[in-house]
């Protein structure tokens, strides 16, 4: 007799889903397809698709191509440019999310280095909406000080070393607000597994050292890291196989069964699953789950995850061979059954902007 659970509105709130310009590497009905393969209610789509959402007119573009595409209930964000789009912001943030500032290496004009000018965009941006950076290394302390003066909700993604999690753990017990998420790729693999994977295990911010990897469990034990991110970034494969492959791994369809996996081996109970992909990201962006909105799992279900069971556009995983314990064998969206556990059950335009 198998254990079956349901897990209220799960969300992810980073995601690259592609299409628009990179329509060739997915499209927002496939990627939110494999949104709701993996359990989620709703997925919050990063702003660096070109054409990138940096003013009203793009945003708008990608509002009416999510509309009638998305299966999943979604959220867009607006992106910080180096051109200082932040008059932009009054007329953008109610239909968004929230902002995205790119403060680390990126593509495109997204990249914000210049501290005064990070400083104009936490200015401008409203805040009722939430500020989610790419930050790394020292440069957390940089945005940690304009936390410090705006005092706005700040969320740290996709944290990957040791010394970033002794920044934001400090931050947190100064009181800033402040909060952090961790992707399941620097928790399941590290520096040591780049040789196997090539092109496959190419994503920013990199793979890390062993110790980096026992940090974030460590974090994750301690309640210090409040979400589990996918930063689901598709690619082709034939990209990925390419002399210079680009930066990002799918991870909407792994991320739950692979914590599941971690709690039958005892490293994660099931309320601290549920917390980190439910009700803290729920909380964070002040989201109410709707009526029978819920991903059904097998806790007893054990596979193989292969690309000849992914809805991703892509086709491959960085996990491919692994062996996880735990499969989503249903998913209910407003009480709207949209997935069976094989099949997506629901024609595009079913998901809405959460935000709009």
């Amino acid at each position: 007799m198998t254990r079956q659970i349901n897990i209220h509105g799960m969300v992810d709130p980073h995601t690259h889903l592609r299409d628009l310009d990179w329509s060739h590497k997915a499209t927002f009905a496939s990627e939110t397809a494999a949104a709701v393969a993996g359990g989620y209610w709703a997925i919050f789509d990063m702003p660096n698709t070109p054409p990138n959402t940096v003013n009203r007119a793009a945003l708008d573009t990608k509002l009416e191509r999510l509309t009638k595409s998305a299966v999943c209930d979604w959220g867009v964000y607006a992106g910080a440019s180096q051109a200082d789009n932040s008059r932009e912001y009054t007329v953008m943030a109610d239909d968004c999310c929230g902002l995205k500032i790119f403060n680390n290496a990126t593509t495109g004009d997204l990249l914000i280095s210049d501290q005064s000018m990070r400083d104009q965009h936490y200015d401008a941006w409203p805040r009722h909406r939430v500020i989610a950076v790419h930050a790394e290394g020292k440069t957390v302390l940089d945005i940690l000080a304009l936390v410090r003066k705006h005092r706005k909700h700040t969320h740290f993604l996709h944290i990957s070393t040791a010394e970033e999690i002794n920044y934001l753990k400090a931050a947190k017990e100064e009181g800033l607000p402040i909060t952090l998420g961790v992707c399941p790729h620097h928790l399941w693999l590290t520096e040591a597994d780049e040789e196997r994977l090539k092109g496959y295990g190419i994503m920013k911010p990199g793979l890390k050292a062993p110790a980096d990897q026992a940090a974030l469990w460590k974090a994750l034990e301690d309640g210090v890291v409040d979400i589990i991110e996918s930063d689901h970034a598709p690619h082709t494969i034939a990209e990925k196989e390419s002399a210079d492959p680009p930066f990002g791994v799918p991870g909407l369809e792994t991320t739950l069964p692979l914590l599941l996996t971690a709690m039958h081996e005892g490293r994660l109970s099931l309320d601290q699953i549920v917390s980190l992909v439910s009700e803290n990201p729920r909380r964070i962006w002040g989201l109410t789950c709707p009526p029978d909105t819920y991903a059904v799992v097998d806790l007893d279900a054990a596979y193989t995850i292969s690309r000849n069971n992914l809805h991703t556009a892509c086709g491959w995983s960085p996990f491919e061979g692994m062996r996880v314990q735990g499969r989503i064998v249903g998913n209910w969206i407003r009480g709207q059954q949209v997935y069976d556990g094989e099949r997506i059950l629901i024609e595009p335009g079913f998901g809405s902007n959460l935000f709009g």
